[in-house]
């Protein structure tokens, strides 16, 4: 498995390329932000118009991870669903996508800004999720340790090159965003680079997992 091993408050963790955490004493696959259903809500609210094919996408890359890893339990950090109606005009294929992924694995949703309802499919809703030594939960809160979360889609820069990244300090791991219609904050915002300590590392997605001190 391609990727990048690093510990947080003694869990032993690995950074995908694909953007997905992977925690192997607990055979536990964590994604972030995935949007579903971000095209269907752009033109619902007379946006640009986007190809209706993110969701069939990311769920693909999302079966590809968890193959993969044979994850027993998928949490899933929020913003899973680009708002709850876009979580239910998701077409009936697109359902039984996710009930199909949810049956071969315990499947934890937590809640997010954008979805802070049931959207009525598989699996267990939590406002946060404590899994010794580690909580997940979408925004990240100070004064925390061994906190995991997303919400903010990071990015950093290399050479040129902009990528979704993870941001990692010995406090917390913010996870990039999933989802194939995601946007994403410069590690380099004030809201990223005053919440991560001084020494925190980005760590750019991609074919080889790379970690570099986090650009501010």
């Amino acid at each position: 498995m391609t990727g990048y091993d690093f510990p947080l408050s003694g869990a032993q963790l690995t950074a995908l390329g694909s953007g997905a955490l992977y925690w192997p004493d607990q055979n536990l696959l964590c994604v972030s932000d995935l949007h579903l259903g971000k095209s269907e809500r752009h033109a619902r609210r007379g946006g640009t118009t986007l190809p209706p094919y993110e969701t069939q996408e990311t769920l693909a890359r999302l079966e590809a991870d968890l193959n993969q890893t044979q994850a027993n339990t998928v949490i899933c950090l929020g913003d899973s669903f680009d708002d709850d109606s876009a979580a239910r005009a998701l077409p009936e294929a697109e359902k039984d996508k996710i009930a199909d992924l949810a049956s071969r694995c315990r499947w934890i949703w937590i809640t997010g800004n954008h979805d802070p309802a049931p959207a009525n499919l598989p699996g267990e809703l939590h406002d946060s999720f404590p899994l010794a030594p580690l909580t997940f939960r979408h925004i990240a809160e100070p004064d925390t340790s061994g906190e995991v979360s997303g919400h903010y889609h990071p990015k950093a820069k290399l050479r040129g090159a902009t990528r979704p990244a993870f941001l990692l300090d010995q406090h917390r791991l913010i996870l990039p965003a999933y989802g194939t219609y995601t946007g994403g904050l410069r590690s380099s915002d004030p809201a990223l680079s005053t919440l991560m300590a001084p020494k925190a590392i980005a760590i750019l997605t991609g074919p080889r997992p790379l970690a570099i001190p986090m650009p501010r």
